[in-house]
């Protein structure tokens, strides 16, 4: 019995070994000294996000709601969010007012904030309902590295 633990314990580390290699994809990806505020009313999917983000270079500054995102991009100053990475469904105010608040500021450097639609459900109404409220784009939840690094390239 213990050979076979040994042997089993000894194929699971490969096989994490070999799944913390491939856990951030295109590496070569460096997002440093880019800062993005991360919209997410829940806790553990924000943690996570932050992680990746970090592991990539990017600054990241946190919002649990639309209403604290948009009173952090008014007062912030030009220039310093570089995107808003922006939950869809959340308490108090959804991604979607808050998107249309923000393209409503009157300077023109916030209000054309690149913003990105996070969300758990993938239909083409929710892609329409993002795009129609001012989003730039869509990532689906749970986020595929591969497909965040992706539109990181084509906005940063």
């Amino acid at each position: 019995m213990s050979d076979i633990r040994d042997t089993l314990m000894t194929v699971i580390g490969q096989m994490q070994a070999e799944a913390e290699d491939t856990s951030f994809p295109e590496a070569g990806s460096d997002f440093r000294g880019k800062c993005i505020l991360l919209v997410e009313d829940n806790e553990l999917n924000s943690e996570i996000t932050v992680e990746i983000l970090n592991g990539y270079g990017c600054q990241v500054d946190t919002a649990e709601n639309g209403a604290e995102a948009v009173e952090k991009i008014k007062n912030s100053k030009p220039g310093n969010y570089d995107l808003v990475l922006m939950d869809v469904q959340m308490p108090v105010m959804d991604g979607y007012a808050a998107t249309r608040k923000i393209r409503a500021l009157d300077d023109p450097a916030r209000a054309k904030l690149p913003i990105l639609a996070m969300t758990a459900n993938a239909f083409d109404e929710d892609r329409r309902n993002a795009l129609e409220s001012g989003m730039n784009g869509f990532l689906s939840k749970p986020i595929v590295i591969g497909d965040l690094v992706q539109e990181l390239r084509k906005i940063l």
